[in-house]
């Protein structure tokens, strides 16, 4: 059945259809969200490109159609092929993920390079214009536009539109831990509407945390092909056996089923995973992560110019903050406090003061009524939290002098969360890994929940970030930080 457009939620998929058809829930749905970024890519690529050279064109109108009409539907059409030919547009990366980003900035590095060889081997001054001035004018409108449109992408699958329909096929535990997760997140776009297990079924009979159990792992693909699911997800079990794996993928040719197949490493992904065919035999590769090195050298760059910039910015604010607090209560302005850096070097860190003076002492008097996860401390109602200092963490506020932390190296812009001393001395061997890279002003936790998350799920995402980092994965952390604090949750 097609849907008559591209909000209209998509119909559970475990519903039979006649022998030998197979449903497309999500393909409409799909194809058009990806024919709406194509346009708003080419959309914004002409609109920049027009802007710049109607401006500069019109200084220099006597060759106008000769020079500058050129150059401008040449750009347009540099820029649109490389983003064709990185797969900026490919629908398994469109509307999640910080993939989508990257491949678009690659598609518009490339279009640069392009542009700047061609005006070598032109001799062409002009070209100056277009690389400087037209790359990233379009880079900025275009990632906004795709931002703009994700926002919308992803509340509709908070609505539950937009969803792939998923068929989970692996043990139970690891099937409920897939359920688990794309509930939670359900703007990612998977929603599993059914499941395979070894015997067919499930801790609750035919049912595993109310999603249907259909059959045993080896019906999957006649399931898939009688009922249509977009996605088959590969859980881990002793029956995956390589010959039944390939079997399985065989089985799948001809569907629209996009068969993905979870690693045992369940943590590690992004950059660090690579597919290679050694002797025929497909093999995953796990780089090791990146401590140092250039891209490490650009974080540490943009690290102190992104806090200077920021000191800047917020220095009226800062000193208003400032104000503030010391006239809500006595004591200083600052908190200082010694926090636990890379490899283990400790530093003192700055916050604004959000507790009467000398809490720290009556810290032990609270003990009973911790509320924290895991190492943590805290509390929901804390006494010793003054009227201004409720405010600034609600906010985040009393985390601004931090930046001066950052600027002297001591700290990130993003990174895990810095611990105290005598969290660190409780980490055992896994946990310390976390202390492998600086400690972040914001990090995954920041976006996550904050002070709601449970002690192993804090940890599991320093974890993933210290395995896992990136440029891209920075960026895109920092920008979804802002939202984090507008919102205020989970900050107490």
């Amino acid at each position: 059945m097609r849907q008559a457009g591209l909000v209209s939620p998509s119909p559970p998929a475990h519903g039979r259809l006649a022998s030998g058809t197979i449903s497309r829930p999500t393909i409409d749905w799909e194809q058009r969200y990806r024919r709406y970024v194509i346009g708003a890519d080419t959309v914004a690529t002409a609109c920049v490109v027009a802007a710049i050279g109607n401006f500069f064109g019109a200084r220099d109108a006597a060759d106008w159609h000769e020079k500058w009409g050129i150059l401008a539907f040449a750009t347009e059409l540099l820029v649109l092929g490389t983003l064709a030919v990185t797969r900026a547009w490919a629908p398994a990366v469109l509307g999640q993920g910080a993939e989508e980003f990257r491949r678009l900035g690659r598609a518009l590095f490339t279009a640069t390079v392009v542009l700047a060889l061609a005006g070598i081997a032109l001799t062409s001054r002009n070209i100056k214009l277009w690389i400087f001035v037209a790359i990233p004018a379009t880079a900025l409108v275009t990632m906004t536009a795709r931002y703009l449109l994700r926002l919308w992408l992803h509340k509709q699958r908070n609505e539950d539109r937009c969803l792939r329909p998923v068929l989970a096929a692996g043990s139970p535990a690891t099937v409920h831990d897939l359920i688990t997760r794309t509930r939670k997140f359900p703007h990612l776009g998977w929603r599993v509407d059914a499941v395979c297990t070894p015997d067919g079924l499930g801790p609750g009979g035919d049912h595993l945390d109310g999603v249907p159990v259909v059959g045993r792992l080896s019906e999957v693909a006649n399931h898939v092909r009688r009922d249509g699911y977009r996605v088959v997800a590969v859980t881990p079990d002793p029956h995956w056996s390589p010959d039944r794996l390939q079997r399985l993928a065989w089985n799948l040719e001809g569907s629209d089923a996009e068969m993905i197949v979870a690693p045992v490493l369940m943590e590690v992904a992004g950059p660090r995973l690579h597919v290679d065919a050694v002797l025929g035999i497909p093999l995953l590769r796990v780089s090791m992560p990146t401590f140092t090195g250039g891209r490490r050298a650009v974080k540490g760059v943009v690290d102190r110019v992104g806090a200077a910039v920021l000191l800047l910015l917020f220095a009226p604010l800062m000193l208003g903050v400032a104000l503030l607090v010391l006239a809500d209560s006595r004591g200083g302005a600052f908190y200082r406090q010694r926090r636990v850096g890379k490899d283990g070097r400790e530093f003192t860190m700055l916050k604004f003061r959000t507790m009467v003076a000398g809490a720290d002492r009556a810290r032990a008097e609270l003990a009973d009524r911790n509320e924290g996860a895991g190492l943590l401390f805290k509390l929901r109602r804390d006494p010793r939290v003054t009227r201004v200092g409720s405010v600034l963490r609600r906010y985040s506020i009393d985390e601004l002098p931090q930046l001066l932390n950052v600027l002297t190296g001591s700290m990130s812009l993003v990174g895990p969360r810095p611990p105290l001393p005598e969290e660190s001395a409780a980490y055992n061997p896994d946990i310390r890994r976390r202390l492998l890279v600086k400690p972040g002003l914001t990090g995954l936790w920041q976006i996550s929940g904050r002070s709601d998350l449970s002690w192993e799920e804090t940890v599991r995402l320093d974890l993933r970030y210290v395995e896992d980092w990136s440029l891209a994965l920075d960026t895109v952390i920092l920008w979804k930080t802002l939202r984090a604090v507008v919102h205020g949750q989970g900050a107490y």
